[in-house]
């Protein structure tokens, strides 16, 4: 048999699940043969041999091998893998799509049609990179889902069962038995603490959950950036919390978002309030992407403080984070509307717009939903102010999405993207780089044309036009858009 310790990866990997690393906690998983366990690479149990062991990416892949989920460290109470957003490939954006409910709503048919592939060749290339295919992979999802319900909520456990995805409280009961080797009812009785109450009413039920982030964070950091450009009626915050509606396939929901856990173990609470509990996946999966909560805050961290010029400010704001998106339409006019104008001025903008056109709520405390490119496309110009370009480019974007000549989601890849978006008028490399990094996550997008990130470049003694700056950058890659956000911090100093 040959030596799995001569593959640098299996070593790598190896290395770090003896050494109980937790950084590495969601970015592979621990097969244990001899044990027919899978673990988080931090588990506390003594180490296996390397002949007993096989590191798989996923959950599901896991499970395909036959292995169940240690119930002693727990390998899904963990933050999720960064790999889906520094990867750029099929095999990502269908993880990206799978963690948003894709295949609960649309089928394997739908997610594979989003992508741009026939089942059959997705299944091939899934089951290949992954070690699953796409109704496995979405099976782990929802178990994964199931246990933070069951866990985290006093829902009645029928409710988790549909909350998390599930056709059948029979297919809940047989998976999560499979997976886990318990029924719903142990998982639960396992559970120590309270668990918050679930309260249903008029406007939907509510729930609080726990959601841990990869350490370090810097989430007053992220949650500042969000409330700084926070839209009257849609949403409310700043560095202690985060609030706002949005819509949800099954209706509008309301969540708020405040800080806890400890700098080793940091966590974010969620409240929400939905329409339908099975809402509550891809609520989880967009607040994730949100607040960037899978980031390798770790690694990036040591990559960027290398440059001296970056040093400090990784010293004094560890785990800096990349602002997500939880509608990435929104995103794309906020870019549109605020390119070249101040935040205050974007916000009071985009402000008289969601007043004017957006469709009226009362959630939580909230009276407006951001508009949809619909309603942009067909009453923007009455509502937009300032050159007559701009609005022009606001409205043949909105035009584009709401007509699907243009699509914008998790499950593009950022070339395809960029190029739809600069193939509109008005729309060029500024805007289509914000919203990839904002809309994928893009790790990599150094928007060197954007005035604020130049200013702090040159705070830091750095180039300051764009061509010396860009070419500068390079050695930051491929994290420039977290060394980005550390200029926009140099110039909010």
């Amino acid at each position: 048999m040959p030596n799995k310790l001569s593959d640098p990866v299996f070593a790598e990997r190896y290395r770090a699940m003896s050494a109980k690393d937790a950084r590495f906690d969601g970015q592979f998983i621990t097969g244990v043969h001899s044990t027919g366990i899978y673990c988080r690479p931090s588990c506390p149990a003594v180490t296996p041999k390397p002949d007993n062991v096989t590191f798989y990416l996923t959950a599901a892949a896991a499970h395909e091998a036959g292995l169940r989920a240690c119930k002693r460290c727990l390998p899904d109470a963990v933050p999720g893998s960064p790999e889906w957003n520094t990867r750029d490939d099929l095999a990502a954006r269908a993880m990206r799509l799978i963690g948003d409910g894709t295949v609960e709503r649309e089928g394997v048919p739908g997610l594979a049609r989003r992508l741009g592939y026939t089942p059959r060749h997705l299944g091939r290339v899934l089951t290949a990179e992954l070690g699953a295919g796409p109704l496995a992979l979405a099976r782990a999802h929802r178990a994964q889902t199931a246990r933070l319900l069951l866990t985290g909520t006093d829902l009645p456990i029928t409710d988790v069962a549909f909350a998390a995805g599930f056709s059948s409280v029979r297919q809940f009961n047989e998976t999560v038995a499979e997976v886990y080797r318990l029924s719903p009812s142990a998982i639960r009785a396992a559970a120590r603490g309270a668990r918050p109450a679930s309260i249903s009413g008029d406007k939907g039920v509510t729930l609080s959950l726990r959601l841990p982030a990869r350490a370090p964070f810097a989430g007053a950091s992220v949650l500042a950036f969000l409330g700084a450009r926070a839209v009257a009626g849609v949403e409310s915050g700043g560095p202690d919390g985060y609030a706002r509606v949005l819509r949800l396939p099954h209706g509008p929901a309301s969540v708020r978002l405040s800080l806890s856990g400890s700098s080793a173990s940091p966590a974010v609470e969620c409240t929400t309030t939905l329409a339908d509990v099975a809402d509550l996946a891809p609520l989880v999966a967009r607040v994730r992407r949100l607040l960037d909560l899978d980031a390798d805050a770790a690694a990036i961290d040591e990559a960027l403080a290398a440059d001296p010029a970056l040093a400090t400010g990784v010293a004094a704001t560890p785990g800096l984070r990349v602002p997500g998106a939880v509608d990435p339409h929104e995103i794309l006019f906020r870019a549109l509307i605020g390119q070249q104008v101040s935040v205050s001025a974007a916000r009071t903008a985009l402000g008289r717009l969601t007043e004017a056109l957006g469709e009226r709520v009362e959630l939580d405390g909230f009276t407006r939903l951001f508009p949809t490119a619909a309603a942009i496309a067909e009453r923007g110009r009455e509502i937009l102010r300032g050159p007559v370009r701009r609005t022009e480019a606001v409205v043949g974007a909105a035009r584009a999405l709401a007509d699907g000549s243009l699509v914008l989601d998790v499950g593009e890849s950022r070339g395809e993207l960029e190029r739809r978006l600069l193939a509109l008028p008005g729309i060029g490399p500024w805007t289509a780089g914000y919203v990839a990094m904002r809309v994928l996550g893009a790790p990599d997008v150094l928007l060197t044309g954007d005035l604020a990130l130049r200013q702090g470049a040159r705070r830091l003694g750095l180039p300051a036009e764009p061509r010396e700056l860009a070419a500068y950058g390079a050695h930051w890659a491929p994290w420039r858009s977290y060394a980005g956000m550390h200029l926009w911090a140099a110039a909010a100093a």
